[in-house]
């Protein structure tokens, strides 16, 4: 089950990282890369920071095979996504979620505290978004007001609340990815966001 979310993890987020690419006018190679660092930019550091190298993509080829065949996918069929804002954001929310999990459970298997595994879920989910954004020069969603490392907080609180109950750990894995994506969507679908210190014109309030 962990095997299959982190593959269909990484479909998503390569999928997302092409669509911002393609959007930037990118030539192939670009496209290829966006959609690594997209994929593999948050698992990376969060293996680095528990010490388990070589990284998981290094020592898998599967994750190269599925980057590769998931962004000629998108590249063949852009002319079929009406729609590419919603697509981008449909991607990148399923992303989140599932890796979420993905980073969670890697603190789990390390015998790290729950705080920690939370932190390495989101920073897992939320910062192949972020190498993305900054190669194509975008403000990082994750430092702007939207909702988007809090989901994936509140998924991973979800996911260890859960755990306490007797689940199978099929059922905690999808109830917490809900959790995650539904937050997302929920909070752009309404407007949610959190509160800023900017006014309307960008001056600081007091």
């Amino acid at each position: 089950m962990f095997y299959i979310v982190d593959i269909l993890g990484t479909i998503a987020f390569a999928i997302s990282g092409v669509l911002v690419a393609i959007n930037k006018r990118m030539d192939f190679f670009g496209i290829l890369i966006i959609a690594f660092v997209t994929s593999v930019g948050g698992g990376t550091l969060r293996d680095l920071l528990i010490g388990d190298t070589p990284v998981s993509w290094m020592k898998d080829m599967t994750y190269t095979y599925v980057i590769f065949i998931s962004a000629v996918f998108a590249i063949i069929f852009r002319s079929k996504i009406n729609y590419l804002r919603t697509s981008l954001f449909l991607f990148d929310t399923i992303g989140i979620g599932l890796y979420t999990l993905v980073g969670i459970e890697k603190g789990v298997n390390a015998g790290l505290h729950p705080i920690i595994c939370i932190a390495l879920g989101t920073m897992t989910a939320s910062f192949g978004g972020v190498i993305r954004d900054i190669l194509c020069n975008e403000i990082p969603v994750i430092f702007r007001k939207e909702i988007y490392a809090t989901a994936c907080i509140l998924g991973g609180i979800t996911y260890f609340v859960l755990s306490e109950f007797p689940l199978k750990n099929n059922i905690v894995f999808i109830i917490a990815g809900i959790v995650v994506i539904i937050t997302r969507l929920l909070a752009v679908k309404f407007k949610i966001a959190l509160p800023n210190i900017y006014t309307d014109k960008g001056k600081q309030k007091i």
